[in-house]
């Protein structure tokens, strides 16, 4: 119970971090784009280390202890794969112009001036409001992700939640950034902004609810090789791509190497 509780927190600030993006959006007149660009490709090599080292191997010693070397790992690589279609799925099911992770100019903060022959008022409260939700669609998944990976083990789910935290932060942009600048409203774009990340904590209580009174080992092997499928294209179709777009190429590929390195070594200190 009491990893439970542990691994719905991390879910819960995960998913609040997108507040962060909107307070970013309403201080500064331009995102460190830099700086945004490291991050993003840190939390990316976190997701792509941890999914290939702990979270799949895991999954798949589960699955093959459950059904057999041959059949157990078999069910690994097809759940590993159908995570990845997962959220592939989900982001076909959002029109590219409402989709927060395909890349636009949405981090770069406009003057009023720019806002306004940019876009009219009524278009920016429209594109924040769809953004909003179509953040809240990819999160649920993530949050799940990320609940998951902190009841196997808490000690894995904390660099799990930080790098999810860190990836939220721009998508807290995208949602606040249009609807400040339609509305005037800080805090109506903040607590738009703030909702649409908490569908990642929806998505943990609604994975616990329907997944854990039936939870067997091959059900768990199942769903967390597919987490490990989930975070490897979160951070190859999301991550990536926007911080090579709002830096310069070598930042995005430093922060992921970094991000790997760090992760490696944080693993090896807790054997």
């Amino acid at each position: 119970m009491n990893n439970i509780v542990f691994a719905f927190l991390l879910t819960l600030f995960a998913g609040l971090s997108t507040g962060i993006g909107s307070c970013l959006a309403f201080f500064h007149k331009k995102a460190n784009t830099k700086f945004l660009a490291v991050s993003l490709g840190f939390s990316a090599g976190v997701m792509v280390y941890v999914s290939f080292v702990e979270i799949f191997p895991k999954a798949r010693d589960i699955l093959v202890k459950s059904m057999g070397l041959k059949t157990g790992s078999s069910i690994a690589v097809l759940s590993l794969f159908g995570g990845m279609l997962f959220i592939t799925l989900i982001d076909k099911l959002v029109p590219s112009f409402e989709n927060p992770h395909e890349p636009k100019d949405v981090i770069v903060m406009l003057s009023d001036e720019e806002m306004a022959h940019h876009h009219r008022k009524k278009a920016l409260l429209k594109m924040g409001t769809l953004s909003a939700l179509a953040i809240g669609i990819h999160n649920f998944p993530e949050g799940l992700a990320t609940f998951l990976s902190a009841v196997e083990d808490p000690k894995l789910g904390i660099p799990i939640a930080f790098a999810i935290a860190i990836h939220n932060i721009p998508e807290g942009i995208a949602v606040a950034v249009p609807i400040y600048f339609a509305t005037g409203s800080r805090r109506k774009a903040f607590k738009l902004s703030l909702l649409s990340g908490l569908s990642e904590p929806v998505g943990a209580i609604i994975g616990y609810l329907l997944l854990m009174p039936f939870m067997t080992p091959l059900l768990f092997g199942i769903l967390f090789a597919g987490v490990a499928g989930i975070m490897i294209f979160i951070s190859m179709d999301q991550l990536l791509p926007t911080a090579e777009k709002y830096g310069e190429h070598h930042l995005s590929i430093y922060g992921f190497v970094s991000g790997m390195a760090i992760m490696a070594l944080s693993l090896i200190l807790f054997l």
